[in-house]
């Protein structure tokens, strides 16, 4: 494609604006599925450590090599890595073929978010609840998962950010979006009104993430 035919107004609606939504879609696809896995782990691994509701060392050490292992991979190494099960999507480019690598890379920080939040919950109040007879399934919907609220709503704050710069750097290999314009159309085509627009929309939206991530958490708090 050769730039320098259209003005910028052009630009951004035949590149910039299909690529956030694209970016948009990545994250609120992916970050919805790793907070469900990431609060499923999170459990785990709080119940099952000793002392836990239900102490099983085997599964928590198992778990947390898991866990362990996955966050310590690099981004774009993982991404590259795990290109064989990207074709679960039915495709290994674009953002669909993105979702793979972006919720298995952001599950086992989520899952750290969530266990850390549970343990910071007071043990008087489980031994509280389990005092009254609550089943153990009430004691993590209603005591765990209730009183950590405010400290999960700022750990995932800062778990979407750090997912939105992994949307940005999987559009290094193909995985469209904001990253891969601004690679393509504004690095390779030596286009810095593209380019630093789609680092001005970046800081926005990160902008906005934390703004409303802070705003939820003092009126939980």
């Amino acid at each position: 494609m050769t730039l320098k035919n259209y003005t910028f107004l052009q630009l951004c609606q035949m590149l910039i604006v299909p690529a956030f939504f694209a970016t948009l879609k990545m994250l609120l696809i992916s970050g919805i599925l790793s907070t469900i896995f990431g609060f499923i782990f999170g459990v785990i691994l709080v119940v099952t450590e000793k002392g836990g509701l239900c102490e099983n060392i085997v599964v928590n050490r198992i778990l947390d090599f898991l866990v362990n292992t996955i966050r310590s991979f690099p981004f774009i190494i993982l991404l590259i890595s795990i290109i064989p099960f990207r074709l679960i999507m039915g495709t290994s480019i674009g953002e669909t073929a993105a979702l793979v690598p972006l919720t298995v890379a952001c599950s086992p920080f989520m899952a750290r978010i969530f266990q850390n939040s549970f343990k910071e919950v007071d043990p008087a109040l489980i031994e509280a609840a389990q005092s009254f007879g609550a089943s153990k399934v009430q004691i993590i919907v209603k005591v765990m998962l209730k009183e950590s609220v405010p400290s999960i709503i700022s750990g995932l704050c800062l778990a979407i950010i750090n997912l939105l710069g992994c949307t940005a750097m999987a559009g290094a290999v193909g995985a469209g979006g904001l990253g891969a314009t601004a690679l393509t159309y504004g690095y390779q085509n030596f286009n810095q009104e593209i380019m630093y627009s789609i680092c001005v929309i970046l800081i926005i939206l990160v902008a906005i993430i934390q703004y409303f991530g802070d705003w939820i958490y003092k009126k939980l708090k």
